[in-house]
């Protein structure tokens, strides 16, 4: 064990000694405003200033059609007070940066086909190299030479990372948002249902969605079902990223239908039915703003799904799209047992933490299965991102967020998994009548959970599995308040909750004809059994949770 932690703090020590993002900013010759490319140097050969402003800017010398391997490739005249761009070739990085040095170059960058990987050398070849050394991928340099040509300058510099990027408040407010509000809105649908059945709301039509109660066995092929796709996924990724997206297009279209019909049902207009017809799913006859808003939503999804690789504005739809989805799934699926959300958050707390530091040691890259899965593999050829996550550009400006990871991601599964808690509790405090205490108790675990991954992913600077913090957070509140109430045996079985449980009964009351006699009122008696319209129908009192008759004194 301690080996392997060795191995872990020397692989991070190495990284960060041996290969540093930097940035390389192209200019038109003379002209202030350029563009930012991400390159990766290796400052042991020569560091780079942190700030553009004090950062030379010199002329590029465009020699990516030789490799700068032996002395016939310098051309006349050298590379006086230039910096040459070579591209990578057989020859090491030391032969390339020496004839660089020796024929009056400033610095040379090295475009490279293949993977960024460091610059590196021995100690005798970085004390005699003064000169930086960068790497910049091929793709940089056709938009290079298609932008600037070949008399633009560059700036080579480094700017110092951020300890925690601006984004994450956007992050956290999404994901606690979508959490607290999926779990109360789920929690007061399910009660309403249950106990006021004899109330005749919404009679005239049916629910529009059906919940799904989940058990102890559907918990275990669930869990094994994730495991299966993730791996399946990491082997043929490419293969299978076009099916997710299909599949998230198609449940976040459902999912933004069922979070806008209860607006778009209160608007007045289209409420006319469409006429008979065999057409599938409209044999029922809909509403006419229920295609209206179906055709919306599709729509919606469509765009995303067309334009999901424009970086600039398509992680807005997905974000609306994805806390749509994660609102949908709240309110579908329901744990009826305090036991049953231990033993969910519990396995997935197992398969998070295995998943990302674990598998490193069993891959033969030495990545992270969940890591590569979520950020997409780097050698990916369809260069497409899974949809199953939150995302929001990093706002700080840094060459973290230029070369590696432009987008901060948080996983459905970290919301979904600690919201399903969430509003078991809220349920539960309804049932309890306990002013919400352990929604809002739970709730505000879920935030502090939150607030711990983001200080440690800023510590580690290194991906995080979320529910490592947000699994502990989350139920050792719900648990203390509920010893707090000396509440534990009713929260861990969720009495109430069951589905055969017993309805509450009816009793007929005979009308009071003191006040307002009538030929219709019935004297009390055998004849007061009658079922005529005009005896009302009240629920039993004992037969509600609410309304529990007092206990003698």
């Amino acid at each position: 064990m301690r080996s392997r932690i060795t191995l872990i703090f020397g692989a991070i020590f190495v990284n960060q000694v041996l290969g540093e993002y930097g940035m390389a900013h192209f200019s038109e010759k003379g002209a202030k405003k350029g563009k930012d490319y991400c390159i990766f140097f290796n400052s042991q050969w020569a560091g780079l200033p942190q700030d553009l402003h004090k950062a030379s800017r010199l002329q590029i010398h465009d020699l990516t059609s030789s490799v700068l391997c032996s002395p016939s490739e310098v051309p006349a005249g050298g590379f006086a007070n230039r910096i040459p761009m070579v591209l990578r070739g057989n020859c090491t990085f030391y032969e390339k940066v020496r004839l660089a040095q020796i024929n009056g170059a400033r610095g040379l960058l090295i475009v490279s086909k293949d993977r960024l990987t460091p610059p590196a050398g021995n100690q005798t070849q970085y004390e005699e190299i003064d000169i930086p050394v960068a790497l910049l991928s091929y793709t940089d340099m056709l938009d290079i030479s298609k932008t600037f040509g070949k008399g633009g300058e560059v700036a080579m510099y480094a700017p110092k990372e951020p300890v925690l990027d601006y984004n994450m408040v956007i992050i956290f407010i999404m994901a606690v948002g979508t959490v607290a509000i999926g779990g109360y809105w789920a929690s007061s649908r399910d009660i309403r249902k249950r106990y006021m059945k004899h109330k005749r709301e919404d009679a005239a039509e049916k629910q529009d969605e059906d919940t799904v109660d989940v058990t102890s066995v559907m918990i275990c092929v669930f869990v094994v079902m994730c495991c299966s796709m993730l791996v399946l996924l990491y082997l043929f990724y490419d293969q299978l990223v076009y099916l997710i997206i299909a599949i998230f297009c198609l449940a976040s279209s459902v999912g933004l239908y069922s979070c806008l019909w209860p607006a778009v049902r209160r608007i007045p207009l289209g409420k006319c039915r469409i006429p008979e017809n065999n057409l599938p799913y409209c044999h029922k006859r809909p509403e006419v703003r229920q295609l209206v808003l179906a055709a919306f939503c599709v729509a919606v999804s469509v765009t995303w799904g067309v334009f999901r690789n424009e970086d600039q504005w398509a992680w807005v739809l997905q974000d609306a799209l994805g806390i749509a989805f994660c609102l949908y799934m709240l309110k579908t699926i329901r744990l009826t047992t305090f036991k049953a959300c231990t033993l969910l958050l519990l396995v997935l707390f197992v398969y998070d933490i295995f998943f990302v530091f674990v598998t490193p040691f069993l891959t033969m890259n030495g990545e992270s299965i969940m890591v590569e899965v979520a950020a997409g593999p780097s050698d990916s050829s369809t260069h497409e991102k899974l949809p199953m996550v939150l995302k929001v550009p990093r706002l700080n400006s840094s060459p973290l967020a230029l070369c590696d990871r432009p987008f901060s991601l948080l996983g459905f599964g970290d919301i979904l998994v600690p919201g399903l808690l969430v509003a078991y509790c809220h349920r539960f405090d309804i049932l309890m009548q306990t002013s919400r205490i352990y929604f809002l108790a739970c709730t505000i675990g879920y935030g502090i959970g939150l607030l711990i991954t983001f200080l440690v992913l800023a510590l580690m600077q290194g991906a995080q599995p979320a529910l490592l913090y947000l699994v502990p957070c989350t139920l050792l509140t719900s648990l203390a308040v509920a010893l707090w109430r000396r509440e534990l045996p009713l929260f861990w079985t969720g009495s109430g909750f069951v589905k055969d449980m017993p309805q509450p009964a009816l009793v007929k009351v005979p009308m009071n004809c003191t006040r307002t006699p009538s030929a219709n009122c019935k004297p009390q008696g055998a004849e007061a059994t009658n079922q005529g319209k005009d005896t009302p129908l009240v629920p039993e009192k004992a037969g509600l949770p609410e309304d529990q008759p007092k206990r003698p004194e």
